[in-house]
């Protein structure tokens, strides 16, 4: 879309957004916010990740562990029961849970090569999902009489888009599109990031180039072969490096591609209407 002045954004009453940044600052509390005050239709990237191009591999996996217990292998063959997921926009766990996480199988932990073919399914899942944002503004105008819409990404975004490339298709489909806010986290922020996943590690999706070197790295930093990997301290020892390699990321894509939105500002966001202030003041800063 025409990048509008603040004054124009203010005035608006079809606004479309995108919103980016890392997991956890508040995308998708602000994509709620902004459904639940009437007129806009919320486009989950993750739900749709989860559902349209992923739905099949998570229950497959499903059926697999099933099919390893006698009694519910005997259910499943005869159509007894039915193994759906039950994702929503609030829990993402079935696709998480597909995606795993690499090393010791006694730990859960999945072969290097297998974790390597599910993240090149979320990649190309996840360019899917963002591609399909224009046609999911049009269904929002036609079927629910929408016309305002946001796109809730998700924290890889970065990963699959090239932020310095003028001609990015991804990129430029999203920014023809939408105006595209970056909530830019601090350094406190990532700290409170790194300790919360330390609590609870979970799967994420990463850049592939990024992910060879930190796996060789882990490996001959701690002398272990692959299926000696303790799965969650690789995670750990993983996320707080994939937030750093992010942030420079995020950083382009706002400076070539969109607006720019502090965290703490965005907590203090109330309602729509203060979140549509929020991004016609860093509309006015340029």
């Amino acid at each position: 879309m025409t990048r509008p002045t603040a004054d124009e954004w203010r005035g608006m009453t079809d606004r479309k957004l995108l919103l980016f940044g890392m997991s956890g600052l508040g995308k998708t509390h602000v994509s709620n916010m902004l459904r639940a005050s009437g007129g806009w239709f919320h486009y989950s990237i993750d739900y749709r990740i989860g559902t349209r191009y992923m739905g099949d591999h998570i229950v497959d996996n499903f059926k697999r562990e099933a099919m390893r217990n006698p009694f519910l292998r005997d259910l499943l063959l005869s159509d007894s029961i039915y193994i759906a997921s039950n994702i929503t926009f609030d829990n993402l766990a079935p696709l998480s849970t597909y995606l795993g996480k690499p090393g010791n199988p006694d730990l859960g932990g999945l072969p290097f090569s297998e974790y390597l073919r599910r993240q090149e399914q979320h990649r190309a899942a996840e360019i899917a999902s963002l591609l399909d944002t224009p046609h999911f503004i049009e269904r929002a105008a036609d079927i629910y009489n929408y016309h305002s819409f946001v796109c809730d990404s998700g924290g890889s975004i970065c990963e699959v888009v090239d932020p310095n490339d003028p001609e990015d298709p991804v990129l430029t489909t999203l920014s023809d599109t939408t105006l595209m806010v970056w909530i830019r986290g601090t350094p406190d922020h990532t700290a409170e990031l790194v300790r919360r996943f330390d609590r609870a590690p979970k799967p994420m999706y990463y850049e592939p180039g990024f992910l060879k070197a930190k796996w060789a790295q882990y490996l001959a930093e701690n002398d272990v072969a692959e299926a000696e990997v303790d799965p969650d301290a690789f995670v750990r020892w993983t996320y707080a490096q994939a937030l750093d390699h992010r942030q420079p990321r995020y950083a382009a894509m706002a400076q070539h591609w969109g607006v720019t939105v502090d965290a703490s500002d965005v907590a203090l966001v109330a309602d729509a209407e203060g979140f549509i202030e929020l991004v016609a003041q860093s509309l006015e800063k340029g």
